[in-house]
């Protein structure tokens, strides 16, 4: 098993190949400074490493593409800081890291319902589309916060609507759904916002609002709200 960032960065040459590389091109990932690993061979080489934030910070500081996914899958919620948070933030080249970072690491940090609406205003592709993946995370992920604090994010998912870049956009709808997913009062209240949004004469707001109403108005989705709604203690509202 590798030790340190420079025996895994030679761990993930050795085992990258060209054809993974440009797989990676239909799906919308840069191969340039990607080693070509797939990501269940980063799954198993993070559980055999275990958490190691210094072995983290050092492996997104080399900028390759795997490096800084296995980064984000090593990281130590416990000491990830605001300032950690902004420059790996403000360093998302695609939607694999940006969404991997997110959903492995950032979404478990503390104060993570405060980066979320910061960098859901950055003018940057990625960090955008990091706000409001992490707002779709928190969503997924973070059961005991309050329906409040996945309120305040509906403001700016309808804002958010209005970018045509296409990473952000299909990040906003994400968040959206996720909302409407945690029980039938944020459903209503992510119905009606995808709803407005639906039925908006701007091109970019009427997809986010579409493609969020193809899940909302699931059958499945309703009934599973009912069941799990049933089942669960009264939440803060």
């Amino acid at each position: 098993m590798p030790h340190g960032a420079a025996d895994v960065l030679k761990w993930l040459e050795k085992r990258g190949s060209e054809r993974v590389r440009q797989g990676m091109a239909r799906y919308g990932l840069p191969s340039e400074g990607a080693f070509g690993v797939p990501m269940g061979a980063l799954l198993k080489l993070a559980k055999q490493l275990g958490t190691d934030h210094e072995l983290s910070l050092a492996l997104w500081e080399s900028g390759r593409y795997e490096a800084r996914l296995l980064a984000a899958l090593v990281g130590d919620a416990r000491r990830v800081t605001r300032r950690q948070m902004d420059e790996w933030a403000r360093g998302f080249r695609s939607w694999g890291d940006c969404d991997t970072v997110c959903f492995k690491l950032f979404d478990r940090v503390p104060f993570a319902f405060e980066r979320a609406p910061r960098w859901a205003g950055s003018p940057r592709e990625f960090e955008k589309r990091g706000g409001f993946v992490l707002m779709a995370c928190l969503a997924l992920h973070e059961r005991a916060a309050p329906d409040a604090a996945f309120r305040r994010f509906l403001p700016l998912v309808e804002a958010g609507a209005a970018d045509e870049r296409n990473f952000v956009a299909k990040g906003v709808s994400w968040a959206l759904r996720a909302i409407g997913e945690r029980n039938p009062a944020l459903h209503a209240a992510a119905t009606a916002t995808a709803k407005r949004l639906a039925d908006s004469k701007d091109t970019a707001r009427r997809w986010v609002g579409k493609d969020a109403l193809r899940e909302l108005a699931s059958p499945k989705l309703r009934a599973r709200l009912a069941r799990r709604a049933a089942a669960a203690p009264r939440r803060k509202r």
